[in-house]
């Protein structure tokens, strides 16, 4: 199916966006986190969202996750790890699963964590966020996991049986890391290669490669979509919420400051009805293009 709009992200901007795309009649699809992951669900208290002074992050993130399903919001709970758009579609790898849609409304939140040193360079040169996209690509040749998420072992594991030499590092060994995958402790790391990726430098020394893959919890957009302009680290979005990419808006904590609920809240209304503008002027043209 190929839906009139995907949404990534499951905090207020997406879940936001995701009703209001059900009220303008668009079919959507929102990809998020597990709860439990959503930085609001941590928080002890809020007492700044208009009408609802005093609930825990959590409550208040239960009761917008109960209005959108209510709402028959379609969710899937999983980690984007590639996208990419072709002739008019983009696509959207979560786990083992690509979905589809005609536009793309970013609700990511602000991404935890700077990028490595050689990181942003080498991105597409060896550096790579999918190992289910990419991992063919190393059959035969040494390659380090950078074991940030908690399904990480599991994408190692699943290197190792394309045939790939892993080596996996992090700075604690996941429970369920395969005994037959080599462990590197690791919390400073840094990307080498001029061209390509050579080599992962860590505290203990230097482990040549022909590729890394990173593994976090969330993707920075810019990893997702490396044409997409920033502003001071910011996604950098138009008055109507649109990014550099056609079909792709921006909303929420990605979008910029201030980083509270309620202006997350109210652009992710505006990106819907930005998307819906967008897609009824591309199917115009198209029907104009018919006669």
């Amino acid at each position: 199916m190929v839906y009139d709009c995907l949404i990534l992200g499951g905090g207020p901007a997406g879940l936001s966006a995701a009703v209001q795309c059900g009220a303008l009649g668009l079919s959507a699809l929102l990809i998020g986190n597990p709860h439990s992951q959503n930085p609001l669900g941590r928080a002890e208290r809020v007492d700044n969202y208009l009408g609802l002074p005093g609930l825990t992050g959590g409550e208040l993130l239960d009761a917008f996750q109960r209005h959108a399903a209510e709402r028959g919001v379609q969710m899937v709970t999983g980690r984007a790890i590639a996208a990419m758009a072709c002739g008019g579609v983009f696509a959207l790898t979560v786990g083992g699963h690509v979905y589809q849609g005609e536009s793309f409304i970013l609700a990511t939140g602000v991404a935890r964590g700077r990028p490595y040193p050689g990181e942003e360079r080498l991105l597409g040169r060896g550096v790579s966020c999918c190992a289910v996209c990419d991992g063919m690509l190393y059959r035969g040749r040494e390659v380090a996991v950078v074991g940030l998420a908690p399904d990480a072992a599991q994408d190692a594991a699943l290197l190792d049986q394309m045939g790939c030499h892993v080596t996996f590092f992090a700075p604690e060994r996941p429970a369920d890391l395969s005994p037959a995958i080599p462990y590197k402790k690791a919390e400073r790391l840094e990307i080498l290669g001029e061209d390509r990726v050579t080599a992962l430098a860590w505290e203990d020394g230097v482990f040549p490669c022909a590729g890394v893959f990173l593994l976090r919890e969330t993707v920075a957009p810019t990893a997702l979509f490396p044409g997409l302009e920033l502003a001071g680290g910011y996604v950098k979005v138009a008055g109507d919420l649109s990014t550099s990419l056609p079909g792709v808006f921006a909303c929420g904590d990605c979008a910029g400051p201030p980083l509270q609920i309620a202006k997350a809240v109210g652009e992710g209304q505006k990106a819907a009805h930005s998307a819906k503008r967008w897609l009824d002027g591309q199917r115009k043209t198209a029907e104009n293009n018919k006669e």
